[in-house]
C-alpha cells in the first residue's frame, strides 16, 4: 500500500507546487490528519461504504471549513475518500512531507545541545549546515545537558558531533592508547 499512498502524495504535490501552496497544503493536510486521528467516529466513517460519497464530502467540508483549508485540499480529500483510501491518509501525509521536502531541496536535521541555542547560535549552525549538505535544512532542537557542551546534528544517516563529551572520549582513548 506504500506505492498507492506515495501516487496520492506526488498527485497532490505536483499541484501544490504549480500553484505556489507547498507550505498551506501542508499543514492544513496535517491539521485535517490530526482531527482524523483523534477521532475514532469521524475514521471509522470516512471508511465506511455505508456511508455516501455525499455524505462523507460534507463532513469533509465542514471540518476543512473549520480548519480554513483551500479547495486543493478538499478536492485532494474528495478523491482519496471517493476511491476508499481514507484508511491511508496517515500514509498519504507522511508520504507527502517526504516528497515536498525532496521537490524543494530540503532536508531535515535533528539538532541536540547541552543549552538552548540563541538565534544567531542557530542561524549561524543552520548556515553552517546548509553549505555542507547543499541543501535548506529544516531544523528541529532538542535539550540533553549529559552532552555537556557543543552540540549533535544528525541528517538523515549522517550524525555531526560537535559535543564536548565526544572530544573528551576521544580525548580518554588517545591517553588510554598512549
Amino acid at each position: 500500500m506504500k506505492s498507492a499512498s506515495l501516487q496520492y502524495a506526488n498527485a497532490l504535490a505536483d499541484v501544490v507546487l504549480e500553484q505556489g501552496a507547498a507550505e498551506p497544503a501542508r499543514k492544513q493536510l496535517a491539521d485535517f490528519a490530526a482531527a482524523c486521528a483523534e477521532s475514532v467516529e469521524l475514521r471509522n466513517f470516512l471508511a465506511s461504504p455505508a456511508a455516501t460519497h455525499e455524505e462523507k464530502h460534507r463532513v469533509i467540508e465542514s471540518i476543512l471549513a473549520r480548519l480554513g483549508a483551500s479547495r486543493i485540499i478538499r478536492n485532494f480529500l474528495f478523491v482519496v475518500v471517493d476511491h476508499q483510501r481514507a484508511h491511508l491518509l496517515p500514509e498519504i501525509v507522511s508520504s507527502f512531507e517526504q516528497v515536498l521536502m525532496e521537490r524543494q531541496n530540503v532536508e531535515e536535521a535533528e539538532v541536540t545541545s547541552a543549552v538552548e541555542l540563541n538565534n544567531n547560535q542557530k542561524s549561524s549552525l543552520l548556515q553552517t549546515l546548509e553549505r555542507l549538505t547543499g541543501k535548506k535544512i529544516r531544523a528541529k532542537y532538542t535539550l540533553e545537558p549529559g552532552l555537556i557542551g557543543g552540540a549533535v546534528v544528525r541528517i538523515g544517516d549522517m550524525i555531526y558531533d560537535g559535543s564536548l563529551r565526544k572530544r573528551l572520549n576521544v580525548l580518554r582513548a588517545q591517553l588510554v592508547a598512549e
